[in-house]
């Protein structure tokens, strides 16, 4: 399995527009967030968990030519911006886009997309079909994939992380129920969100996000959704225990 960090970044990405902190003005190119999201590539299959507002970006950064799935963990924007440069892929693969989504984030999709799903479409508008997974495993060509529930500022806001294999992917947290957890036991490769060092109402912060992975015990551990007001990407990796890592935009894992 190869899991490539597509952008480790929060909704406005890093540098922020206008700021002058040392960390949207760093030279370094670790510090440089586009919006999160992830490539996964096994069994001859290529997954991708959201399609931000980067995607295109993303695509081309690394030479990404094959899709068969789309997975989307809620419906922000900065989660689902980019779902209109499919159209790249439908023409090159001569076949729709395959997006799975629950049925309120398809509700979501259809109304920023509505051009898509007309019934007198446009030539060239993308061209997507919808699959809706509920919080059960379903599957992908054989691929089991493993919804978990968590969530995002409180009950009736919620997003979807993905275990997949041995690999679990956890993005936008403030909270997993305890029930959930159960299905992230074992993960050998688990990423979970980290805003910032402050807490927050919606997404994890740093200590929270380390206290569940030593909770978890991964074998190796990824932190992403990463706001500017994390600090310098070097020196807060130097705070983290030896089994945790600060993911980065093009950082690519192979297990």
């Amino acid at each position: 399995m190869k899991i490539t960090f597509l952008g480790t970044g929060t909704s406005q990405g890093v540098p922020v527009i206008a700021c002058h902190c040392p960390v949207c003005q760093s030279p370094d190119s670790f510090d440089n967030r586009l919006r999160s999201a992830i490539s996964l590539e096994t069994e001859g299959y290529r997954l991708i968990v959201d399609c931000g507002p980067d995607f295109r970006q993303q695509m081309l950064r690394e030479k990404i030519e094959s899709l068969d799935a789309i997975l989307i963990t809620h419906g922000h924007k900065d989660h689902l911006g980019g779902l209109d440069d499919v159209r790249a892929f439908n023409y090159i693969l001569k076949s729709p886009a395959h997006v799975y989504a629950t049925r309120d984030v398809q509700k979501t999709i259809k109304r920023d997309y509505d051009y898509a799903f007309g019934e007198d479409r446009y030539p060239g508008v993308p061209e997507i079909i919808l699959h809706t997974f509920h919080n059960q495993p379903f599957y992908i060509k054989g691929l089991k994939i493993i919804p978990i529930k968590s969530f995002h500022y409180n009950e009736s806001q919620y997003v979807f992380g993905f275990r997949i294999k041995d690999f679990t992917y956890i993005t936008d947290a403030v909270k997993i129920p305890e029930p959930e957890k159960v299905k992230i036991q074992g993960s050998k490769i688990l990423v979970l969100n980290a805003l910032r060092r402050e807490k927050h109402y919606s997404h994890f912060n740093l200590e929270e996000a380390l206290e569940l992975m030593e909770e978890f015990k991964p074998e190796t551990g990824f932190l992403t959704h990463i706001s500017h007001q994390m600090g310098l990407h070097r020196e807060v990796e130097r705070e983290l225990p030896s089994f945790v890592r600060l993911a980065h935009d093009g950082l690519t894992i192979t297990f």
